[in-house]
């Protein structure tokens, strides 16, 4: 076995040499592999030395208060009102890398839950950070960096910048405990594209065979690609780290055409054609200007002074060029014809709705 791996292993070195001439993005960058990701951590605590900008006096925030002094074993009487505005209660959210180890430290997010107003200048307690099965994986505390400013008057005015309820501690948590996961169980690696595409799915499975004999990789659907892989770690490793820098081709992405409505901005894809088809677009504007004018009765008439309507209407028509469109047009030529009429973006995307409303656009096109 170990010698057909070292084999497996030269061939492939071999292999790598004219492939990566080729042009294509690497596997790493069109797919990860399944069961290497990341893990979401969430926890409460407390921010502490803020400068009167934290909570009002309530009974959230004043029992998480006494819960905190009751940790260190400081009793408080029920009846004694706590004066808090140096505290706040904050969520505390973070992500956990892959193969992170007891020991490594990761970013944190703090954010107010309350009615607090900045954090600025505040420190997070120790807070225990649990992942979605309720085991403890990291714990965080220090000194937090707040990007957002707010300034308010006496008057009542105010001024925010950014978000200075929220704020971030550069490697804060610890990590405690490993996620565990089955990479160095199973007798095959998954790889999963980051875009669904049969024909990317294919190449890669190509790609793989054309190294390691055909059946090494399964192309499963339009995402996964199952490839057999050895069982012993560090084997693993390295066979791992030669299929990730694969040069592959990837797949031409479906002809479409995304439009933002609120902002007015078009994304064409150069796969986009048009049917033959004729397109003209007139702009017609009309005014509405009021001038009321005043009627003045003659002197002892016992007339009333009254204010007569005037309005003025006008109708302005722009006279615009029609351009055709033939078999096959592309995406260069769409827009060369529309910046020759000179379309304004919310033009454009009355053109591109009246076109797909004609079924002249071989593509998909998308408004969001």
């Amino acid at each position: 076995m170990r010698k057909w791996w070292i084999s497996l292993m030269a061939v492939m070195l071999c292999g790598l040499v004219g492939l990566n001439s080729a042009e294509g993005a690497r596997l790493k960058d069109l797919a990860s592999v399944e069961g290497v990701r990341a893990n979401q951590l969430v926890g409460y605590g407390l921010v502490v030395g803020l400068a009167g900008t934290g909570e009002k006096n309530n009974e959230f925030s004043e029992q998480s208060f006494r819960s905190m002094l009751n940790n260190f074993g400081i009793k408080v009487s029920e009846n004694t009102s706590l004066n808090i505005k140096d505290v706040a209660p904050v969520v505390v959210h973070a992500e956990l890398p892959p193969f992170v180890k007891p020991g490594q430290e990761i970013d944190v997010t703090v954010s107010a839950i309350g009615e607090a107003t900045s954090l600025r200048g505040g420190s997070l307690l120790q807070t225990v950070l649990k992942g979605i099965d309720g085991n403890v994986y990291a714990v965080a505390q220090g000194s937090l960096v707040v990007g957002g400013l707010g300034v308010e008057g006496a008057d009542g005015s105010r001024v925010v910048v950014n978000t200075p309820t929220v704020g971030r501690i550069s490697n804060g948590a610890i990590v405690e405990r490993a996620v565990p996961n089955n990479f160095a169980t199973s007798d095959a690696i998954v790889f999963n594209l980051n875009r669904p595409d049969f024909t990317s799915a294919r190449n890669v499975a190509e790609t793989i065979n054309a190294i390691y004999g055909d059946g090494a990789a399964v192309a499963q659907d339009a995402v996964s690609i199952r490839v057999g892989a050895p069982r012993d770690p560090t084997r693993r490793v390295e066979f791992l780290s030669a299929l990730e820098n694969l040069e592959v081709e990837e797949g031409e992405d479906q002809a479409k055409i995304v439009v933002n409505s609120r902002t007015g901005t078009i994304v064409i894809g150069s796969q986009v054609k048009l049917k033959p088809v004729a397109v003209t677009h007139g702009g017609l504007t009309v005014t509405v200007t009021e001038d009321p004018q005043v009627s003045q009765p003659n002197s002892f008439s016992q007339g009333r002074t009254t204010v007569v309507p005037n309005s003025n209407i006008e109708v302005t028509q722009t006279q615009r060029k029609m351009f055709k469109m033939d078999t096959g047009t592309t995406l260069d030529d769409l827009v060369r014809a529309v910046n020759e009429i000179g379309l304004a973006p919310g033009d454009l995307m009355s053109v591109l709705e009246a076109l797909d409303q004609a079924g002249a656009i071989e593509g998909k096109l998308v408004i969001i």
